[in-house]
């Protein structure tokens, strides 16, 4: 009978940013009989950008973590994210709401809404609607905002990162300054314990890599095999620029525009626009991509900064007794903020297989959670893939290359599916087994809303279009009368604002 295999008792983790604090934070509140370290390197700052996240984010810190609402909004001080609106394709701009605005179909209208949406594809939702309109949340009847789970956060990392490190040490995480200079390996192939700058040797029963893109363990020590998504996304390195907030509106969405070689983003703090040009270096200088993102956006700074990256994933996320979590496994760019959903999606995966292997994890445990994570990052490629493909409005030579060119891998039956079907639920079968949380609903935005043809169009009776136009414009009315973020804002701040369900502070 083989031997079982070794108990965890000690963590050590592997880089302070925001992906190897939940990592810490994560483990030590959901097992808290595991002894958790973090080596935080004091050469690596912080990096001081805006986060755009997804629904899942928020309800990993509060309702899987059970971080207190109010402490949290005091003072990582987030805005609320609806979703995404593009500025892209044929229409010229459509919106990607965090619910069900396509994959719904009402009980008094025979089709699906995207069936209904050739010509306008607008407020199919009350996110949608307060989207189109610039608002945050509807009105309750007393005037309060109706803060529903459909939200994520536009979020500063310097301050999440603040108040992550505050919640990992009050949850009984010792951090430890120090640059991790090498390892020493375990006769059987893994890591036995790290050796820091200043001599110190730190041992562990298992170790978390949240050590960025330098990928310390599972790149540099364990070596493991990267996997390019260079055929599917082309881009590759980004002008990053923001400026501080003067008039301008604070937006309920993260904004996504194309561009001649790429695509910009704007992320929406209380106080800073962040705003940045994903671009590909084989069809712009990067001279050539500061000019046109200085000529497009005139209030960001006159010398934006230029940061380079690949888009790819290590083979195996979980090594022996390594597992890698945020850039250290992977990276893409930031088309749908993709980056802290895998980190929450990631831990609670591995929080799941720890607990429930009484912390004697089998190599087929170790296998699974490679599965389910190397099928996260192709199923995230191929979405980011199919928005590239889709775009037939831009006629720019990076934009024809991505038409031609684009290897949409799973989402290619999605796609043929499509064209014969329409945005039918049924399509959801061509994307069985998805790893994120994008589901069938962020496929069919970018096939409705880049006005994709197909062959299953349908002329809805005179009737049925006008209960269907009836519940856009009552969407519509409610948005119209909803709290924008700065109203909101003042709403959640107020001493007596109280959050449904809110764990004590601390």
């Amino acid at each position: 009978m083989p031997d079982s295999p070794p108990l965890i008792q000690d963590v050590l983790v592997l880089g302070a940013g925001s992906a190897g604090l939940l990592a810490a934070l994560s483990l030590k509140r959901k097992l808290p009989h595991l002894g958790v370290r973090i080596v935080r390197s004091p050469d690596i700052g912080v990096i001081g950008v805006g986060e755009g996240t997804t629904p899942n984010f928020p309800q990993h810190l509060f309702d899987y973590l059970g971080l207190n609402r109010k402490h949290f909004h005091a003072h990582a001080e987030p805005t609320w994210k609806l979703g995404i609106r593009f500025l892209w394709g044929t229409r010229g701009r459509f919106d990607y709401s965090f619910d069900q605005q396509l994959d719904f179909a009402a009980p008094d209208l025979r089709m699906p809404n995207g069936f209904y949406c050739d010509d306008d594809f607008r407020c199919l939702s009350l996110p949608g609607a307060l989207m189109w309109h610039g608002k945050a949340f509807a009105k309750q009847d007393n005037g309060c905002p109706d803060i529903q789970g459909w939200h994520a956060f536009h979020i500063e990392n310097e301050k999440l990162v603040h108040v992550l490190e505050e919640a990992a040490r009050a949850s009984g995480v010792e951090i430890i300054d120090g640059k991790v200079t090498g390892a020493d390996r375990l006769p059987g192939g893994g890591v036995a314990a790290v050796h820091l700058e200043d001599g110190q040797r730190l041992a562990a029963d298992f170790f978390i890599d949240a050590s960025g893109f330098r990928s310390e363990l599972l790149g540099k020590v364990l070596q493991e095999e990267y996997i390019s998504f260079s055929d599917a996304l082309f881009c590759d390195r980004a002008v990053v620029g923001g400026w501080d907030r003067a008039e301008e509106p604070i937006l309920p969405y993260t904004t996504a525009e194309q561009m001649d070689a790429g695509w910009a983003w704007q992320i929406e703090h209380e106080h800073h626009v962040n705003r940045g040009y994903v671009y590909s270096s084989s069809f712009i200088s990067d001279e050539q991509a500061a000019e046109e993102f200085l000529r497009k956006n005139p209030k960001a700074p006159k010398s934006p900064r230029i940061v380079k990256f690949r888009s790819g994933c290590y083979r195996r996320q979980w090594v022996e007794n390594v597992v890698a979590i945020g850039n250290a496994g992977g990276f893409v760019e930031p088309l749908e903020a993709t980056a802290l959903m895998i980190v929450c999606g990631n831990l609670q995966t591995l929080v799941e297989i720890l607990n429930r292997s009484r912390f004697r994890p089998t190599p087929s445990l170790r296998d699974l959670f490679n599965e389910l994570t190397g099928k996260a990052w192709t199923d995230i490629r191929d979405f980011l893939a199919l928005h590239y493909k889709l775009n037939n409005a831009p006629q720019t030579s990076f934009w024809e290359h991505c038409r031609a060119e684009t290897n949409l891998g799973n989402a290619a039956s999605l796609l043929d599916f499509y064209q014969e079907n329409g945005p039918t639920g049924f399509c959801r079968y061509r994307l069985s087994g998805m790893q994120n949380d994008f589901g069938l609903e962020g496929h069919l935005v970018m096939l409705v809303g880049n006005q994709i043809p197909h062959r299953a169009s349908y002329t809805a009776p005179e009737q049925e279009r006008q209960r269907f136009e009836a519940r856009r414009q009552q969407f519509s009315a409610m948005a119209l009368a909803g709290l924008d973020v700065k109203d909101t804002l003042a709403f959640v701040r107020h001493p007596g604002w109280q959050w449904n369900g809110d764990t004590p502070a601390g």
